[in-house]
């Protein structure tokens, strides 16, 4: 759950973007990675299923700054920045 709440919160510090994502994101995150890992015949979550689904749960929840709009960034840019930057747990 940490490595889901430090994504989430670098979203609300990362200068590329006017507003980051809520507390219900991290939920998000966290059902998904679930679900991914159901689905894998797990029961339990690994990192990787929580990078698989960060993207598309930030993606929509995220709004971009207006310079880097004007950039043409996309959001799954700054998602995919923000993941990069962050240590994975092992």
């Amino acid at each position: 759950l940490a490595y889901v709440a430090q994504i989430t919160n670098e979203t609300r510090n990362n200068k590329s973007l006017y507003l980051g994502a809520s507390p219900r994101a991290s939920l998000g995150i966290v059902n998904g990675a679930k679900a991914i890992a159901a689905m894998a015949g797990r029961d339990f979550v690994t990192p990787d299923d929580i990078i698989k689904v960060a993207t598309p749960v930030l993606a929509h929840r995220i709004m971009l700054s207006p310079e880097k709009e004007m950039e043409g960034v996309t959001a799954t840019d700054v998602v995919a920045q923000i993941i990069k930057k962050i240590e994975v747990p092992r």
